[in-house]
């Protein structure tokens, strides 16, 4: 390999970064990215902790290079293979000088450390050494693990039990108060019941009879985004869709949006979750394609707001707010919802990530006009929006 010195030469392992120091933070950056067209999920956070991982230890070992990269980069036991084809390929390993070698070189932190008297009179690791020390880990469930990963960088057998654990949610959705009326033992005297009882008792003053409000389910209304930039959601937030549904058949209604307003919420009842989301794949005309969320919210507050399906009720919608039209008929369009609506809750999975800044135009647009603005790319992220919904 020539650098800008002039000089070439055949390296091991991390001794493409060695060259030049001053350009080693590129050719790292250079390696997240050759992962990242390999099919790792490489986002610009994991790329920023591998780079100062990188730093602090020493960008002319190889060991060091290739266990920053793997504790950072890669996410999950699938990725391992691929992360060390590309980490062989890009870095020029010889074939004698493989991953192996690599590992070796590397600082052993798969192990746990126990806690006794032996671990603390072992020998110092050496000042030159890049050897990392002793870290006691807490080992967490995998069920754990998985509700706080994304839901777009799931493995096809961590998306199966990612829908085995929507299954198990239990939603607590708001509720009203009815104009009709339960006898209770307190609250406001109930006229009729009194007198009734006072002339049962032969006109003797009777003890006062009281009755309260009943309560009634809110209706939540659920609208899905299916575009092409939130395909990577869809299936999880149709089965969420399908477990709110299924909670509450009668009080629960639930579409998609894209370029047109679906509604499924006949197919997305059904009791079988696979089924249900087979049926509703079948009912969507516009699934990952383009988004016109300010004609379709248009349509959706004209035929099914007003008469409503919206009113006095929550409003949740799935989009990371990317619009093809015009953001003033999109921020018109949630104004109005919002004045029939009891809540109108945007759910953006986007505003998960730690550089997330509500730059689009579609989100500065509606955000004047919602009353919550929260994130959907996790398990954890969909528990606290059914709090959310649950509180609206």
């Amino acid at each position: 390999m020539t650098t800008s010195g002039g000089h070439s030469g055949s390296h091991r392992g991390a001794g493409v970064v060695a060259e030049r120091i001053d350009d080693a933070p590129t050719a790292l950056v250079g390696f997240a990215r050759a992962l990242a067209a390999a099919g790792v999920s490489v986002c610009s956070t994991r790329t920023a902790t591998f780079l100062t991982a990188a730093a602090a230890l020493r960008y002319d070992e190889p060991g060091a290079i290739y266990w920053a990269g793997r504790l950072s980069l890669a996410s999950s036991p699938d990725d391992l293979a691929i992360y060390d084809a590309v980490f062989a390929t890009y870095f020029s390993l010889d074939p004698e000088h493989d991953q192996s070698t690599v590992r070796r070189q590397a600082p052993v932190l798969q192990a746990s450390v126990p806690l006794t008297e032996d671990s603390e009179s072992r020998e110092e690791p050496k000042e030159d050494s890049y050897a990392l020390p002793p870290v006691v880990r807490a080992r967490a469930s995998a069920e754990e693990v998985l509700r706080n990963r994304d839901l777009a960088s799931l493995s096809r057998a961590e998306k199966q039990e990612m829908a085995r654990l929507l299954e198990l949610l239990r939603p607590g959705l708001p509720e009203r108060k009815s104009r009709r009326r339960r006898s209770h033992a307190t609250g406001r005297i109930d006229p009729r019941r009194t007198v009734r009882a006072m002339f049962a008792a032969g006109g003797e003053l009777a003890v006062p009879r009281r009755h309260r409000r009943r309560t009634r389910p809110r209706r939540i209304v659920l609208l899905i985004d299916v575009s092409g930039s939130m395909a990577p959601y869809a299936d999880a937030l149709l089965r969420f869709a399908h477990v709110v549904a299924r909670y509450r058949p009668n009080a629960s209604e639930v579409f998609t949006i894209g370029t047109r307003l679906t509604r499924i919420t006949r197919s997305i009842t059904m009791r079988d979750p696979d089924a249900a989301l087979r049926a509703a794949a079948d009912t969507i005309p516009d699934y990952s394609g383009g988004t016109r969320l300010g004609e379709v919210l248009h349509a959706f507050v004209d035929r099914w707001g007003h008469r409503g399906t919206a009113r006095g009720n929550v409003v949740v919608i799935f989009s990371d707010g990317w619009e093809r039209g015009a953001a003033d008929e999109l921020a018109e369009q949630v104004a109005r919802l919002g004045r029939l609506a009891r809540a109108v809750v945007w759910v953006n999975p986007h505003k998960g990530a730690t550089d997330y800044a509500p730059v689009q135009s579609g989100i500065v647009a509606v955000l004047p006009h919602i009353d919550h603005f929260v994130a959907g790319h996790s398990l954890a992220a969909l528990e606290e929006l059914l709090d959310v919904i649950r509180h609206a």
